[in-house]
């Protein structure tokens, strides 16, 4: 592509769906990483829950030492540190699969994303060299010391403080951490602290052996109880001042970038986990007789597991979209003489509010699909003796990890408004543009019969409803906007809704181009379903924060517009919902 797409650009442009990657185009290296994983879940994760949950002694620890030996804590660390240098795209896909894995599903990913990218990426070469090989194989175990008891959400606004020492070899750091994953066993911390009365924090490289360092006993937590979390305390603990991370103040910044990367990895975990949580439900589902036959004979559980589906293939097609975009940006920055951890930085950075998007979206698909796992296996959901009992507590943990949801949704429209005031996103043409339409008569054009061409002409409208809504909100509140948190989240809710529903069209729309249109019909359904509800939900969020803001004349033209713009026709949702679970019932499993 001559003009790669930029983040949040979305919007604002079309994308064609020849530009997309989708996930049926795994290549066989890419497919055995993932295999791999899946197996190393089967074999050692699964039959050990319980045990892992128990928090048994030295569990976890040693099935993070087998990890390390298929490769699997250094995928996309470069060779030079002892891991295997994969790209972006394959490691997102190692992250899903291994999502599956519950508690130990964050205990790896702490170590791999949290534990080790701030050195990988921060780090000098002295630093790398140091620690980063020694992560990459498992020798040394990792974590990340950001939250404090009294700064959660605004994390620059920690008390932990460091001091430079008399004879300026050491700075000496004192403070208390909190829900520090790995705390119990980690050897190295990367530790946010601000040096003196510094207005930004600062971040070091703690080694468990430097001492000074005591931790609470383990947590006790509503779900993900075998990962290791712990309070961590820091009491004149000597710091060499060659680890300080990065430069003085430069802890939040790298704190805001890890947390990018985080929440587009909590995505694809996320989707791991309910994929797998979908093909548990199948099995029941065809499992459990009720008056004389398998549930899964019965319209409201196939509601349900179609549903499961729907949200599911959505979620994948976004998450895969997105880090495609960001695996291209990397490699332009690259191209253009960057070195390859600031690329990295700096592509997810670019694509920061589809990372945000993708970690709202796909922590509420998991929380759907395990709660109706839950009600599809009735009383037994209940049990703590069958799978969802599990699967429904340690996914409650998701929508507050790296960054609550309502953080993440008000963070969305703020970088996208943001980056429209510095002139990076050109969002006041186009929304001016849509204020005029509003005043003119609808074009009622001769109908497109070209594949997909309604399905694409809903999203263009669907874009022209979010732009007049967001372009007038900014217009009449200024800078009072960011105080109405309700109505960012009604914008950000629209957003979350065409992001995905553009997503899935141009996976579906690519699929068919490569297999038939005759060979995807389940998938175009999964399409039109959710563009389909998605023009519902984005006329509510829409008509909730127009009633918020607009009155008299204004805001009856705007709600007019608001209706045109998401008007769909009639569609049978009922029987195409039947029909993507009558594939899934007959393969018994999650199969798209």
């Amino acid at each position: 592509m001559s003009n790669p797409i930029k983040g949040g650009e979305f919007l604002i442009r079309e994308t064609e769906a020849k530009d997309v990657f989708i996930p049926e185009q795994w290549n066989e290296e890419q497919l055995m990483i993932a295999q791999a994983c899946h197996d190393f879940l089967a074999a050692e994760v699964w039959p050990n829950l319980d045990r892992i949950d128990a928090q048994e002694e030295g569990l976890t620890v040693s099935l993070l030492d087998k990890a390390a030996e298929l490769g699997l804590l250094g995928l996309n660390v470069p060779e030079e540190y002892g891991g295997f240098e994969k790209d972006f795209v394959t490691g997102m896909l190692a992250t899903e699969v291994l999502g599956a894995g519950h508690s130990f599903a964050v205990s790896i990913s702490a170590h791999t994303g949290i534990g080790t990218l701030p050195i990988l990426y921060y780090g000098n070469e002295e630093q790398k060299k140091k620690y980063i090989p020694k992560l990459a194989s498992g020798e040394w175990k990792a974590c990340y010391c950001l939250t404090e008891p009294d700064s959660g959400s605004d994390a620059n606004s920690g008390k932990t403080r460091a001091v430079l020492s008399p004879d300026g070899k050491h700075y000496i750091l004192n403070g208390q951490k909190m829900w520090i994953t790995n705390g119990g066993f980690s050897e190295v911390f990367t530790v946010f602290a601000k040096i003196d009365n510094d207005e930004n924090l600062s971040a070091f490289i703690v080694e468990k052996s430097f001492g000074g360092v005591s931790f609470n006993p383990e947590e006790h937590k509503m779900g993900i109880k075998g990962s290791s979390t712990r309070q961590v305390f820091f009491n004149d603990c000597k710091v060499p001042v060659e680890n300080l991370l990065s430069e003085r103040q430069n802890g939040f910044k790298i704190a805001v970038n890890i947390l990018n990367l985080g929440r587009i990895k909590l995505a694809a975990a996320a989707l791991g986990g309910a994929k797998r949580c979908s093909s548990i439900s199948v099995n029941y589902a065809n499992e459990r007789n009720q008056f004389g036959r398998p549930i899964s004979k019965y319209g409201a559980i196939r509601y349900k597991l179609a549903e499961q589906a729907i949200r599911i293939y959505t979620i994948e097609s976004a998450l895969y979209r997105a880090t495609q975009n960001i695996e291209d940006a990397i490699n332009a920055y690259e191209a253009s003489g960057m070195n390859r951890a600031k690329a990295i930085l700096k592509g997810v950075e670019q694509f920061a509010p589809e990372a945000a998007i993708l970690k709202v979206a796909g922590s509420e698909v998991l929380d759907y699909t395990v709660d109706e796992g839950v009600q599809i296996y009735g009383g037994m959901g209940y049990s703590a003796e069958a799978p969802m009992d599990r699967a429904y507590r340690d996914s409650r943990i998701n929508r507050i990890f790296e960054g609550t949801n309502e953080i993440n949704r008000m963070l969305i429209v703020d970088m996208m408004l943001r980056r429209a005031m510095k002139g990076e996103l050109d969002l006041m043409g186009p929304a001016q543009s849509v204020a005029a339409e509003l005043m003119s008569i609808p074009d009622f054009g001769a109908e497109d019969d070209a594949p997909f061409a309604k399905e694409k002409k809903y999203l263009t409208n669907f874009k022209k409803a979010i732009l007049m809504v967001a372009g007038a909100a900014a217009q009449k509140l200024m800078m009072e906007l960011s105080k109405e948190q309700e109505i960012l989240m009604n914008i950000a809710d629209m957003l979350i809704d065409l992001y995905q529903a553009e997503s899935v069209l141009l996976r579906t729309e690519k699929l068919a181009s490569l297999k038939g249109m005759e060979n995807c019909k389940e998938q175009i359904l999964i399409a039109q379903i959710f563009i389909n509800d998605a023009a519902d939900r984005i006329n509510k969020n829409g008509k909730e924060a127009i009633n918020s803001f607009a009155d008299g004349d204004e805001q009856r033209m705007m709600l007019m517009g608001l209706k045109r713009f998401t008007k769909t026709e009639p569609f049978n949702s009922k029987d195409a919902r039947r029909a993507v679970a009558a594939k899934m019932i007959q393969e018994n499993k999650y199969c798209y």
